[in-house]
């Protein structure tokens, strides 16, 4: 069976998550999410959150420490082991969020509490 390793960033603003929307008609569709993604054949899990967050938000961070690791089978049925990690993350300077539409077409600051009323993936509602 083969592994998938994602990497995401836990973004904080005055007590506040950064969230982002998947956009209608891509995988999780709608649904919450913390900025990351997929880490490339060969590169370090905590450089590609770093490089997923600055593709996905504008933002330039540094990983401060990992909040979370979780594994789980492939929701679609393809035969993987999904590998997530979630790091802290210290953004370099105040920055404006800037999504790229065609992943991403909301996001919010939120508290935890306020974050479990939103449709959030499951692995980040666990973090939650």
């Amino acid at each position: 069976m083969a592994d998938k390793q994602l990497a995401y960033g836990w973004i904080t603003r005055s007590g506040r998550v950064l969230l982002i929307r998947r956009a209608a008609g891509t995988f999780n569709g709608g649904r919450w999410e913390l900025p990351g993604g997929t880490v490339e054949p060969g590169e370090p899990t905590e450089d590609a959150a770093v490089r997923e967050i600055a593709e996905e938000t504008g933002l330039k961070v540094t990983i401060s420490g990992q909040r979370d690791h979780q594994s789980w089978p492939d929701i679609t049925g393809r035969p993987l082991v999904v590998h997530a990690t979630i790091y802290d993350v210290t953004e370099e300077g105040p920055a404006d969020v800037t999504l790229d539409p065609e992943e991403h077409d909301a996001h919010t600051w939120s508290t935890p509490a306020e974050a479990v009323d939103l449709d959030v993936v499951d692995h980040v509602r666990r973090v939650l």
